[in-house]
């Protein structure tokens, strides 16, 4: 069931209810009040009978022939008076005698003063009456066609008023609530021809500030962030695919040399090396992917604990220097500490060992002298890295686009690389709720700065 039928028949079963709830009250009302009004008409026309037979001495026959001739055109009042002896004194029609009167009812007026009941459908009141300091009781009895009609036609217009009530309160939900939803219906057929080859369609926004306005603000800004996504994902590919496409043909070209004629053996030892040299590119780039992937990885999945800065720079150099010997690379610290926890972070091991590694790596690479180092400092709530060489620096252009994926600067000649590496380097500092600088003059040399904090 749609939400617009679902809320047109629950707003109508609302109303009905209610409508229901004023119409029972509204007849329960008339039909007390009718009660109430016949039963004092009854106390009247018995009262006024009993002065025209105590009083004025009206004589019973001519009473009795007022009431049978009335009683043919309407609903006469039957009277009927007893004395404190239940003796009959006077009756309209003993033929007819529609209350049938009893003792037990004589002395139950005498000791209340007044009985008012149901006699089928006719209305009965029972009540004193003193007359020269004797007590009669005076009996009166009527249907009241009147009333009743009354009471029922209430009844039959609030039935007819509630039904037409509730049918036009249906439809007015209906088209309302068509009309309530017709910015959802809109915003649900342009979703539908979004798709991956389209992401720059978005909804349409109105100048409103409600709730639909908002969903609609905020599925737009979800098809942006996917939409760069997308975007940085093809850019990702392409660039992927360029980097491995270079040394995957360098690598087929040198061997299909080799085999299209006999050569010296220098000369195979040179194809070979020079497809090893290409390889070991696509090993580095293979693990700077993997690498990568870890870092983006949601952080609810990454492992984290205490870990000393200090301890991961000395193994992040020891793996540097593993895989080039020739690199210098100093460790300093700008200041004593105190406890543990101020040289510690929260976070994980392999990859601050990773985003370090880099850092170093790049410094003895851009470096004539193959030489780089890392000053340690603790400020104010925060761990102060900075990594320093004094290379051939970076054009104040590059610095923009530093950390950008596969992005290689003008000085992408002096040293290979894949344009990975600091991109990767800023990503695992943000995951770790640091923050990297770069400043750098072109031949006097490069500092990044790295800040993170320590554990609390």
């Amino acid at each position: 069931m749609k939400i617009k039928t679902r809320l047109t028949l629950l707003f109508s079963l609302i109303t009905a209810t209610i409508l229901l709830i004023f119409v029972f009250i509204i007849y329960q009302s008339a039909k007390s009040n009718r009660e109430k009004e016949f039963f004092n008409t009854l106390e009247k026309e018995a009262v006024t009978k009993a002065n025209l037979f105590f009083n004025a001495k009206v004589e019973a026959k001519t009473l009795q022939d007022i009431y049978k001739n009335n009683r043919q055109i309407l609903n006469e009042v039957e009277v009927s008076i007893y004395d404190n002896t239940f003796q009959l004194l006077y009756h309209d029609a003993l033929d007819i005698d529609i209350v049938k009167e009893t003792q037990g009812m004589i002395k139950e007026i005498f000791k209340k003063g007044k009985i008012a009941f149901y006699q089928e459908d006719w209305q009965v009141i029972g009540l004193k009456y003193t007359f020269d300091n004797q007590n009669y009781v005076i009996f009166a009895a009527a249907y009241d066609q009147y009333g009743y009609t009354k009471l029922n036609n209430l009844l039959q217009n609030s039935i007819m008023v509630f039904i037409f009530s509730i049918l036009f309160i249906y439809i007015a939900g209906r088209f309302f609530s068509q009309k309530a939803f017709e910015p959802v219906k809109e915003m649900t057929e342009k979703a539908q021809q979004i798709s991956a080859t389209n992401l720059d369609l978005r909804l349409t926004t109105h100048h409103s500030k409600d709730e639909l306005a908002e969903l609609a603000k905020t599925f737009n800004e979800m098809l942006n962030r996917l939409e760069n996504s997308f975007e940085a994902q093809k850019h990702f590919v392409s660039n992927i695919s360029h980097e491995l496409r270079t040394p995957l043909a360098a690598i087929v070209t040198e061997l299909e040399l080799s085999l299209t004629r006999e050569r010296a053996s220098e000369d195979y030892k040179m194809a070979i090396q020079n497809a090893l040299s290409d390889t070991k590119k696509l090993v580095r780039l293979s693990n700077s992917l993997l690498d990568l992937a870890k870092a983006s990885y949601d952080t609810a999945q990454i492992s984290f604990k205490n870990v000393r800065i200090d301890e991961i720079l000395i193994d992040a150099r020891q793996k540097v220097q593993r895989a080039n010997p020739e690199y210098k690379i100093a460790i300093c610290f700008e200041g004593d500490f105190d406890y543990d926890e101020q040289i510690s972070v929260n976070g994980n091991e392999y990859l601050l060992k990773v985003a370090f590694a880099n850092l170093l790596e790049n410094g003895c690479k851009f470096s004539k002298q193959k030489q780089s180092s890392v000053d340690i400092a603790f400020g104010e709530n925060q761990i102060i890295l900075r990594f320093s060489d004094e290379g051939i620096g970076i054009a104040e252009d590059d610095l923009s686009c530093l950390f950008s994926p596969f992005y290689r600067g003008k000085n992408k000649t002096f040293a290979e690389g894949n344009g990975i590496g600091l991109y990767l380097t800023q990503k695992i500092i943000s995951l770790h709720n640091g923050k990297i600088e770069v400043a750098s003059k072109i031949n006097v040399g490069t500092t990044f700065t790295v800040l993170l904090p320590p554990v609390q």
